[in-house]
């Protein structure tokens, strides 16, 4: 067992029900909800370093200058520029094409708040990559991180995001009022 394994499972309390690598996947969209809270960074870099799998993430470019840039690198995240006019969707598509292995991790929540309807970046985003989604809850309730299976776009963007949704229901966040 890695020490981060340990720390996560013995002395947090967490498990991790699911398996990342039965999918064998190198390029996926995974979405994480509900985000409530910032514990949910290390509970992902835990997850992670428990799986011993790379996931990344994307932040805006001025992040990635010294002193912290090589920390949000080293731990999976790739610049953006959000600066307006850009497509951000086509933008993170083509970090997709331009690498051999790349697990973007985001919220569809896009925000720490609770939220009514989930925002589509990640949607566009897998279907312009041709890469799937792969759903993972953090319970905190429970103390459980869930690993769902790959699901591939079909283009209908409603009936695919209410299939996600469901895989969701009944888990709570760190701020249970915004799950």
């Amino acid at each position: 067992m890695n020490i981060y394994k340990y720390i996560f499972t013995q002395l947090m309390g967490w498990k991790i029900v699911g398996d990342f690598n039965e999918n064998k996947i190198k390029k996926v969209v995974i979405i994480v909800v509900p985000h409530t809270s910032w514990h949910d960074f290390y509970i992902a870099l835990l997850t992670r370093k428990s799986l011993g799998v790379m996931v990344n993430f994307v932040g805006k470019k001025e992040l990635f200058v010294w002193p912290f840039g090589y920390y949000f690198k080293w731990v999976g995240g790739a610049p953006l520029d959000r600066t307006s006019g850009q497509n951000k969707v086509e933008a993170i598509a083509q970090i997709f094409n331009s690498k051999d292995e790349f697990r973007l991790a985001m919220s569809p929540e896009g925000t720490r708040k609770k939220v009514k309807e989930w925002k589509t970046g990640y949607y566009y985003i897998a279907h312009l990559a041709k890469v799937p989604i792969m759903p993972i809850s953090f319970n905190y309730k429970t103390k459980t991180v869930t690993i769902g299976k790959v699901f591939y776009t079909t283009g209908d963007i409603k009936k695919d995001t209410a299939f996600l949704k469901d895989f969701y229901k009944g888990v709570e966040g760190k701020v249970a009022k915004y799950s």
